[in-house]
């Protein structure tokens, strides 16, 4: 197996990541990653936005046999710097990754009607709803507390779902609206701003054997549904307000995610015009709110 040296350089106001990334890849490195130097979280950003953080790490990966110290020297030069913002180095063995991963991710069940399961592994129960699912580019396997608030609210009402239109609004990898069609749902429409989210969502449906009528915020065009899910953030998920609760039938039912605990109140604000809120639902500082609307 091929071995592997990873350089690792603290970016700062000067030497950017964006800088280092460059330099790094200028250098030979075959990968460069860029990792949160002191565990500050971003949330998912707006259309447009590409946020960091403010310690960031760059790690460049280059094959060994490889000179280091040319390697070194080269980046000072590209750079104009006397020495470089070295936070680590180190060797790195080769692995099977594809194993590696396979042996991390597990079935998950929410409630006693669904299953979350990694495509390599036999369902649990074959005879539960089971979603066959990989992790990817887009949002949600179910290991996140806002997907799991929504997975667990999904396969406690599986009674409100049978042969119903539902909306999966921010659908990520599609995993809301391919656990609500399993489920019984007859139609399911989702939308993102992201394409790989839809292309994601409409990859991980057919993958499911379920259609999802999936397509971007312009050109997204549902009916009103018994069912709309959202698992966005608090800040979007009050922008549209409007919007999502014009989405629910009279008498149907509003799930919203993405919140943490102290926007709970922020959020409903934005809604009690129009629904009924039940009682939250926390996990791990992160909540999930539930209304109907009035009819």
């Amino acid at each position: 197996m091929n071995k592997w040296f990873e350089l690792t350089l603290k970016a700062d106001a000067r030497l950017t990541a964006e800088v280092l990334d460059e330099a790094l890849v200028e250098s030979g490195a075959v990968a460069v990653t860029m990792k949160d130097g002191s565990d500050e979280p971003i949330f998912e950003p707006l259309p447009g936005e590409t946020p960091l953080w403010s310690e960031t790490l760059v790690t460049g990966l280059y094959e060994v046999p490889c000179d280091v110290e040319a390697i070194k020297a080269f980046l000072m030069s590209y750079l104009d710097q006397p020495y470089l913002p070295i936070v680590e180095t180190h060797e790195l063995e080769d692995k099977d990754w594809v194993r590696a991963w396979q042996d991390h991710y597990k079935p998950i069940k929410f409630g006693e009607n669904l299953w979350i399961c990694p495509t390599h592994l036999p369902s649990p129960e074959p005879e539960v709803a089971t979603v066959r699912l990989d992790p990817g580019l887009a949002f949600g396997t179910g290991t996140h507390p806002t997907t799991a608030l929504c997975l667990e609210w999904l396969s406690d009402n599986r009674d409100q779902l049978m042969n119903a239109t539902i909306i999966d609004y921010g659908c990520g990898s599609g995993i809301l609206g391919i656990a609500g069609k399993l489920l019984g749902a007859k139609e399911c429409y989702s939308t993102d701003i992201d394409k790989q989210a839809i292309y994601a969502t409409e990859q991980n449906a057919e993958r499911n054997n379920v259609s999802i009528y999936a397509a971007l915020p312009e050109s997204f065009s549902p009916p009103k549904a018994k069912v709309v899910l959202s698992n966005i953030l608090s800040g979007p998920l009050v922008e549209l307000a409007p919007i999502l609760g014009n989405l629910v039938e009279p008498g149907g039912h509003l799930v919203l995610a993405g919140l943490l605990d102290h926007d709970a109140e922020f959020v409903k604000s934005a809604y009690r015009d129009q629904f009924e809120f039940q009682e939250n639902k926390s996990l791990d500082g992160w909540t999930r709110l539930y209304g109907i609307k009035r009819s």
